[in-house]
């Protein structure tokens, strides 16, 4: 029966064959749709993978999903062979591969990056109950933080929804919303501690009271400003300069522990210098006191085994002020012709 029906069909084509093509030559049909395409490489936004996502003129079957999509912000591989089964199964046939051998399949997202939520977490908490600008908070999150991939749709601003922060104890709790183009929004929340640091000068090595701070003995780096207090010094303000106190290695410099550096030292030979107009003299002496340039000291005059106050004026100098002294000038004040004696007047006894 099968055979006879398909005879049946062919001679039945055959009689009707001269016509048709008759026809044809007249009325030209429309041009015929191109063939299905294979596409290397593809990036959806939905969480299904469609027919028409992986093909080119794939027709009426390019809304069918045939696969789901990879992790938002990830991208996965498919066979090609693989592919052409589940393209035959929905009736796509006659692929042109161009000679593929996989295709990949990326899933469009919105990143935000870990630096980004630190970002976001310290602008939020920017001078908010006592603390700093943003770039000084050091923040610490009770989960560890990993880069977040959100659905490409949700493309609004992050905005802060609600912000809390306890000075007493560096808590923070903060919900943030983004809106997203079909008018949901998505909300993040993140918890943690912030401190607000400061840049201090921090000795690297175990350091006496009056060692004098080299380059090398400090490092910069950020401490709670708790810790060093608004007093920090800088390492321009370190070097060169005296200790006033010992410390410790890795403890942060104050302005309060640093002092000029001494010129003159206690039991130090020193030059004794008298600079007066028309006169300079020098003299040995030994310094009683320590004390830097300014500073006034306490020295012995070797020579006159005396004890005279002086002003360091530079390394083992000690400059001398020899008191002038006062110079005073009497004048005699003129008398007054009132306090004159005047002639004795004669007085009605005498007039007689």
């Amino acid at each position: 029966m099968i055979i006879r029906f398909i005879l049946v069909a062919a001679l039945t084509l055959g009689t009707t064959s001269l016509p048709a093509r008759a026809e044809t030559l007249q009325n030209p049909p429309m041009d015929a749709p191109s063939a299905p395409v294979l596409k290397s490489s593809v990036t959806v936004t939905a969480d299904v993978v469609r027919i028409g996502d992986l093909v080119d003129n794939a027709g009426v079957a390019s809304q069918v999903a045939v696969y789901r999509s990879p992790d938002l912000g990830t991208t996965g591989s498919l066979r090609t062979a693989q592919v052409l089964e589940t393209l035959r199964a929905n009736q796509v046939i006659g692929v042109d591969t161009q000679g593929i051998s996989e295709v990949s399949v990326t899933r469009a997202s919105r990143a935000i990056s870990v630096k980004d939520i630190e970002t976001l977490v310290a602008k939020a908490l920017e001078h908010r109950n006592g603390l700093g600008d943003a770039a000084n908070l050091s923040l610490t999150f009770e989960r560890d933080l990993r880069d977040i991939q959100l659905d490409s749709s949700v493309n609004g601003e992050i905005r802060p929804a609600i912000t809390r922060y306890d000075a007493r104890n560096g808590r923070f709790d903060l919900l943030f919303e983004i809106q997203s183009d079909n008018g949901g929004a998505t909300r993040l929340r993140f918890t943690g501690t912030a401190v607000e640091t400061v840049e201090a000068a921090v000795l690297a090595r175990n350091a006496e009271r009056g060692d004098v701070i080299k380059a090398s003995d400090i490092v910069i780096e950020r401490r709670p400003k708790a810790e060093v207090g608004n007093d920090a010094a800088t390492r321009t303000r370190s070097v060169g300069m005296q200790l006033r106190r010992s410390i410790r290695a890795g403890q942060a410099l104050r302005a309060g522990d640093l002092a000029k550096a001494d010129l003159v030292t206690r039991d130090q030979a020193v030059t004794l210098i008298y600079d007066a107009p028309g006169v300079y003299l020098t003299g040995r002496g030994k310094a009683m006191d320590g004390g830097t340039e300014g500073d006034t000291v306490s020295v012995l005059n070797v020579q006159s085994k005396r004890i005279v106050q002086g002003v360091v004026i530079g390394p083992g100098q000690v400059s001398i002020t020899i008191p002038t002294p006062r110079t005073v000038t009497a004048s005699l004040a003129s008398a007054s012709p009132a306090d004159e004696p005047t002639p004795a007047s004669r007085s009605p006894e005498n007039a007689e």
